[in-house]
């Protein structure tokens, strides 16, 4: 458990910025990356950038896998539209992503394992697919008997993040229903993300 934490703080640091908006990031002490070099840092070109924009965002998302994340690129570019808007409402549109924005666990990678264990329902059926994709419209509920946890109440009580507007929750019944498929601009990243970029690395 140690580790894990260790290295959401390490991933903090190698990208110069606090991901998830945790008041307790070690970059707001650490403005560089890790390891003993990790101040002197060569000017990036313009794949490194691309392919750091990318890795930003897989992390920030729990670490989706590279087929995965390749495949919501396909699916973007072959949508009509921005695809870079495309691109952020399929990620959004992710089920963990969606229970950790609800405030149902405190991070994304505890999101994937709650949903993995069964903890939560899609309009009222049990799915414990992390990946699946929650349309607008969608109502995402905590189990009956998973609502007590002691991390679920910690959770909903926190006040370090707020809900996203696109998502109504109801703290009292730990329901949320998924209002709309946000566009970018509604996505509240505590930190610069360049989806374009990822946009352009698969592009290349």
């Amino acid at each position: 458990m140690k580790s894990i934490v260790a290295a959401k703080k390490k991933a903090d640091r190698r990208f110069g910025a606090n991901l998830w908006g945790n008041p307790k990031s070690p970059f707001s002490k650490r403005e560089y990356g890790p390891g003993q070099h990790g101040q002197r840092r060569k000017k990036p070109t313009d794949y490194g950038v691309q392919l750091t924009a990318k890795q930003k965002i897989k992390t920030y998302y729990g670490n989706v896998s590279e087929k995965q994340f390749h495949k919501y690129y396909v699916e973007a570019v072959r949508r009509s539209g921005d695809a870079v808007e495309n691109f952020i409402g399929l990620l959004e549109s992710r089920l963990d992503n969606l229970v950790y924005k609800a405030k149902f666990v405190p991070t994304i990678f505890a999101a994937r394992q709650f949903v993995n264990h069964g903890h939560v329902t899609v309009n009222g059926k049990k799915v414990n697919i992390p990946s699946y994709m929650v349309k607008a419209g969608d109502v995402i509920e905590v189990r009956e008997k998973s609502k007590q946890l002691g991390m679920v109440l910690a959770a909903i009580e926190s006040t370090s993040r707020d809900f996203p507007g696109y998502l109504e929750v109801d703290p009292k019944k730990l329901t949320a229903k998924y209002s709309f498929v946000p566009k970018f601009e509604d996505v509240p990243y505590a930190t610069l993300m360049e989806p374009n970029l990822v946009i352009e690395f698969y592009s290349r």
